[in-house]
Parts: structure tokens; C-alpha cells; sequence
């Protein structure tokens, strides 16, 4: 395959390493002027400063900024219909809880994702992973959980694999299950719990359909020791460990996935020291989702306490049809800035490398070094400060992945 050459970077800003960045390191960024980087076989081969070296095919980034492909490692990309009437609830004040007593919320998406077909779904996410490319995203996980049976779970679950043969961002899948009770367990808690465990967590398994299991420990939703139950389940089947915690109350589920190693922790919200304590012993990314909070109106996760006690922060859209109904990644990169009072290079670390960490990539994705994959992003940008300054706008170029231009703007 030909070598290629991307030259005239006015600017290379990456961080650097293969596993996620804690502390002071998070904000630590290699800066390069008058860049260049190459690649072959969609491997990067080089990275420099000054004069370009020789290759097959060249690439001008005409002195803009050039960071990593951006990793989305929160979503819930694969759902049917939308929720839009429930807008005006959450105007007047009605609660992400009381809407799903009153069986809308999930359990809305649950009727429609059901009466949607593969093709259906996989369509519908696929318009939307096109968007998410335009803006520089290469790589995103996809959580199941809007099917809440056995053979609808694995239908989101299929739809992801289908879309990796149909588009050219990487997709990741998260097995989510234990996102809701369905309303034909409303009385049977138990015999949901064991219908994950003993039957959907194998097939998921068995059939290589996800690399992650990830729980909602919440009240009125599922509690630690229930969690932890599904997550063990999981673990012994060779599923990595995520939790969503602390987004409404802080019941106990970040320390109890923080004390089984889980691989990340999911909005935290409300999360408490001994949640970060948590996270810090068990070697857990905090994924957190600043468009959610902006959305919902709700508070934002403390993002600095995590840093200073060396918790490595990744960002995620959480794109959802209810509590984010927007895939727009540096929109929430925007708002972390502004909201958590994290600085650009923190920001950027929490959705290339961190967030690669979150997904067990980072050896491979989240930052322009010799031996990682060539996911690349040309702004149109001088620095990096520019595209946290001018928050809404569309500022992805060109977009690199695997070393193929797939993406370019007019």
C-alpha cells in the first residue's frame, strides 16, 4: 500500500501514550509547529516537525490544526422512534424517574425498538453515524438495552455488527440489558435478573455480539448488589465491566463497580468521594456527559475532584433518544470546557485517549504516535483553543481512518 504524507500542519496536538491519563497528565499535550506525520497501510509510520518527508501520496493540511480521530465511548445509538413529546414534560418540571413510572422514557423507545426491524434500526443509525463522521468522531461504542428480550437485545446487538460492514466509523458494542425493567417483569424483578444472566449474557457472549457489559444502578431502576450480580455474570464470560452511576442519586453503584475493576464508570453526576476514591483503586475511566446535564438541566459531574485525585476523565455524547437526543461530540467537548472548568488539552485527552481507554483501544486509538492506527483529524482551526472557543460550530475538515480520507468537507 502507498505511504502518505500529511504536511504543512500548522499545528499537531496529541496526547500521548497507550493507557488513559489521570492527574496533571491529563492536560499534558505534545505540541509540534510546522508538522508533518505519515503513514502506510493505515499504520502512522512518523511524526515530525520541519520539513516533510517523501511518500507516494501527500496531504495538505494548509497550516490548520491536526489532533486525533475523536472517540465517542458513550452512546445509545441503536433505538427506534423518538421522544420529542416528552420535551414539554421536562419544561414543566416532570422527572427522568416519574416519566418512567408513567411507562414513557425507555420503556417508550423499549415499544418502538421492538417494532422495528433489523434493517430498520441498523438505517436509522446509520444516518446518524454519518453525521457523527462529519464532525471528526472515527471511533463509537454502542450500547444495547432498548430491547429488554432476549431475542430484541440481540437484534441491537446484530444491527451494530451490521453497520461495521456499511460505514467506515469503528463501532464498539456494550450488551445493556439491565437498562430498564420491561413492563412484562414489572413484578418479577428476580426472573428479569436471571433471564440476563442465564440466557442473553451467553448468547451475547457465545455469539461475539459485545465486548461489554454495562449495568444502570440507579434508584427505582437496579440496585448495587443487583449490578454487581449481572456484571460478575459478565465477567466471567470474558465481558469487560461498565456501570452507569450516580446520574440521579448516589446509591452505591460507582463504589461497587469501582471495587470490581469495571473498565469505566457511566455519568456521575452526583458521585461522591468515595465513588472517585473508588474509581482511582479500581483503575475505572469516568466517562462523563456534559451535553446530558445541559440537556436535562441537571447538575454537572465534578470533574475536577476526579482529576486532582487521579481519575482519568473521557467524554461521551451519550446520543439517546430521552436525556440526549444529540450525537454532536465536540458540542459536549464544548460544554465540559465551560461547565467542568477543564482547559482544552484536558478536553482533549477525555475523548481521544481516555476515551479510548474506556473501551479497551488505547493501544491502538486516541493519540498520533509511531505504531498507532492513522485515525487522523485536519480543523479548520489555527490551535486548539479556537475549536472550544467557537462552541456549536462544525470545524472537522478532513476526517483519516485507518488511513483512508473518508471524509471531507465542501
Amino acid at each position: 500500500m502507498a505511504s502518505t504524507v500529511i504536511e504543512n500542519i500548522g499545528l499537531l496536538a496529541t496526547p500521548i501514550g497507550t493507557a488513559a491519563r489521570a492527574g496533571k497528565a491529563q492536560g499534558e499535550i505534545l505540541f509540534l509547529k510546522n508538522a508533518w506525520l505519515t503513514y502506510e497501510n493505515g499504520v502512522i509510520t512518523g511524526v515530525g516537525e520541519g520539513k516533510a518527508p517523501a511518500a507516494d501520496e501527500r496531504l495538505d493540511a494548509e497550516g490548520k490544526l491536526v489532533t486525533p480521530g475523536l472517540i465517542d465511548p458513550h452512546t445509545h445509538l441503536i433505538f427506534g422512534g423518538w421522544r420529542q413529546h416528552e420535551l414539554a414534560m421536562k419544561l414543566k418540571g416532570v422527572t427522568y424517574l416519574e416519566i418512567l413510572a408513567a411507562g414513557g422514557g425507555i420503556l417508550s423507545t423499549v415499544k418502538k425498538t421492538r417494532a422495528a426491524s433489523l434493517e430498520e434500526l441498523a438505517d436509522k443509525a446509520e444516518q446518524e453515524l454519518r453525521k457523527m463522521l462529519r464532525l471528526g468522531v472515527t471511533t463509537c461504542e454502542c450500547k444495547s438495552g432498548y430491547g429488554l428480550a432476549t431475542e430484541e437485545e440481540m437484534k441491537m446487538l446484530h444491527a451494530v455488527r451490521l453497520l461495521r460492514k456499511r460505514q467506515p466509523v469503528e463501532l464498539v458494542s456494550t450488551f445493556m440489558a439491565a437498562h430498564a425493567l420491561p413492563q412484562e417483569y414489572a413484578q418479577d424483578r428476580e426472573g428479569y435478573i436471571r433471564l440476563i444472566i442465564d440466557e442473553m449474557l451467553p448468547r451475547a457472549a457465545a455469539e461475539k455480539l459485545a465486548e461489554f457489559c454495562d449495568v444502570f444502578c440507579e434508584t427505582g431502576v437496579f440496585t448495587p448488589e443487583e449490578c454487581r450480580r449481572i456484571l460478575l455474570a459478565a465477567q466471567r464470560l470474558g465481558l469487560a465491566a461498565k456501570c452507569h452511576s450516580d446520574e440521579i442519586d448516589p446509591i452505591g453503584g460507582t463504589e461497587m463497580a469501582g471495587s470490581i475493576g469495571a473498565v469505566s464508570c457511566e455519568h456521575l453526576i452526583r458521585c461522591q468521594k468515595s465513588g472517585i476514591d473508588a474509581m482511582k483503586a479500581g483503575g475505572t475511566v469516568a466517562c462523563l456527559l456534559p451535553a446530558t446535564s445541559f440537556y436535562l438541566g441537571a447538575a454537572f459531574a465534578p470533574a475536577r475532584q476526579m482529576i486532582e485525585a487521579g481519575v482519568p476523565v473521557a467524554f461521551g455524547s451519550d446520543f439517546n433518544p430521552g436525556s440526549c437526543p444529540c450525537g454532536n461530540l465536540p458540542l459536549a467537548m464544548n460544554i465540559g470546557c465551560y461547565r467542568y472548568r477543564m482547559t482544552p488539552e484536558e478536553c482533549l485527552t477525555a475523548v481521544t485517549l481516555n476515551a479510548a481507554a474506556a473501551i479497551h483501544r488505547a493501544e491502538r486509538l486516541g493519540s498520533l504516535e509511531v505504531g498507532k492506527q492513522a485515525d487522523v483529524l485536519i480543523w479548520d482551526a489555527p490551535d486548539l483553543e479556537y475549536i472550544f472557543y467557537r462552541f456549536g460550530d462544525s470545524l472537522a475538515e478532513t476526517v483519516v481512518k485507518n488511513g483512508v480520507v473518508v471524509y471531507t468537507q465542501t
